[in-house]
């Protein structure tokens, strides 16, 4: 039996990269796009073959049939993601067209199974705990666009002759993680002995180590589901309790400063996926 030859987009990300780390223990060839400039250890992925480009969600869709040629399975992790601009963005947009243009190529290549990644912002927020039948009701440029996608593809792929399945992330942390975001923000700050400014922590949340997350998709990539999937823990924990963890580490809950920062009044209360 031939081996299954898998693409990934994203694949230095910080979701991306998690993915094809999973994927390198399995038996299967790994095609990166790799967007040029973009920091990467070829270590990391030695058997890996790499497709170099300036911007990924600018190529036609002929070049995505040459890149796609021998490919069995698509992972598309590749978005625009930088914190605090990236819900708002216009390169939302952008993002969709060309991943509309991979979708298209992948079709003519002959791709049997494309996994897509989409997020939990997708969904109704104000159920609070969110399956795979919660009602849609994206109210971001980034989450609209995701949802776009998804619709895009769910009836048109199968009808193409391709499996797909859609990997809505909930809320991760870990390694290659943003400085800007909360947990390496907390653990920069107590490494320096500095206070760690925080709104009151009453938010619940569901936490997952991008890790895991990479092994579930990957695991994902490999079987046979179809459809919308949950990348999460399914276990809620206040954003107090996760900074209390780090603090912890440190013995240093009093560097704490909870309420220092204000509430954002549009955040939601309480975003948990269920499995």
């Amino acid at each position: 039996m031939a081996r299954r030859r898998i693409l990934v987009t994203g694949a230095t990300g910080f979701v991306g990269r998690q993915i094809c780390k999973a994927l390198a223990d399995k038996d299967v060839g790994l095609r990166c796009v790799v967007r040029n400039g973009r920091e990467y250890q070829p270590s990391d992925l030695p058997d890996a073959e790499l497709v170099i480009t300036r911007d990924l969600f600018a190529e036609s869709t002929l070049w995505w049939v040459e890149q796609c040629k021998d490919v069995d399975t698509i992972i598309h992790a590749a978005w625009y993601t930088e914190p605090g601009k990236y819900l708002q963005s216009s390169k939302n947009i952008d993002c969709l067209a060309g991943s509309l243009s991979l979708a298209r190529g992948a079709v003519q290549a002959g791709v049997k199974r494309f996994i897509g990644v989409g997020t939990c912002f997708e969904y109704d927020l104000s159920a609070c705990f969110l399956s795979i039948g919660t009602p849609l009701k994206p109210t971001t440029s980034y989450a609209c666009a995701k949802t776009a996608l998804y619709y895009g593809l769910e009836h048109w792929l199968p009808s193409q002759s391709v499996e797909f399945a859609w990997c809505r992330l909930f809320y991760l942390y870990g390694e290659g993680e943003d400085f800007r975001r909360l947990v390496p923000y907390v653990r920069s700050k107590l490494e320096q002995g500095e206070p760690a400014e925080l709104t009151s922590g009453k938010q619940i949340r569901d936490f997952l180590n991008v890790a895991e997350a990479g092994r579930m998709i990957a695991d994902v990539a490999l079987g046979e589901q179809t459809g919308p999937i949950n990348i999460c823990s399914g276990v809620p924990i206040t954003v107090r309790q996760i900074a209390e963890r780090i603090a912890d580490e440190f013995g240093r809950r009093d560097l704490l400063m909870f309420g220092s920062r204000p509430d954002n009044l549009v955040d939601p209360p309480c975003v948990v996926g269920l499995p």
